[in-house]
């Protein structure tokens, strides 16, 4: 993550209340998180999202939606991409977070066991969470890193693949299926 977030939304804890919060990223927000997910366009980023506090935690429900262009993992062509997706995290502070008892050497690599209800926890510091990033966060999940435009059946086609797997015995089995 950057030293400041593409889109940094931060809301202190003594301001959260049952009003949701609306995001919207500006023309700047949005080239810049263009540019950290490798995309040519974000067009339009937006989320909505309800914030409970229990103490230290805080709990976000909501969704995110945005408009996109992506290239096409075949054909190398841009197309655009609606995106929606539901927020449900926990923010922690970061001294709930546990390193590991014993540090591996420096050469050694860490290996860290999450749990299934652990994989939405974000930390944070002091008395202040960032919205703003945990729905840029959202944004990068959700972007589909071989998504195919239009035009990838004919990319395909021309550079031979469509051929190839046309052959290939799960090929047959389809067509098997396809005639009944």
């Amino acid at each position: 993550m950057p030293a400041t977030p593409e889109l940094s939304r931060p809301v202190r804890l003594r301001q959260i209340d049952a009003r949701p919060v609306q995001i919207e990223a500006n023309e700047a927000e949005r080239a810049a998180l263009a540019d950290r997910f490798a995309l040519p366009a974000v067009n339009t980023l937006t989320a909505e999202i309800a914030l409970e506090r229990d103490g230290e935690k805080v709990r976000a429900h909501g969704t995110m939606a945005a408009q996109i262009h992506q290239t096409c993992a075949v054909s190398g062509e841009e197309f655009p991409v609606s995106l929606t997706e539901d927020i449900g995290l926990v923010f922690l502070p970061l001294s709930d977070f546990a390193l590991p008892a014993a540090m591996p050497a420096d050469d050694e690599p860490i290996e860290i066991e999450l749990e299934r209800d652990e994989l939405d926890e974000i930390e944070y510091e002091g008395d202040t969470i960032d919205l703003g990033e945990a729905v840029a966060q959202t944004l990068g999940l959700a972007i589909d890193p071989y998504a195919e435009g239009s035009g990838a059946d004919a990319a395909r086609t021309e550079a031979g693949l469509e051929e190839a797997a046309a052959r290939g015995p799960l090929a047959d089995m389809l067509d098997a299926l396809k005639k009944g």
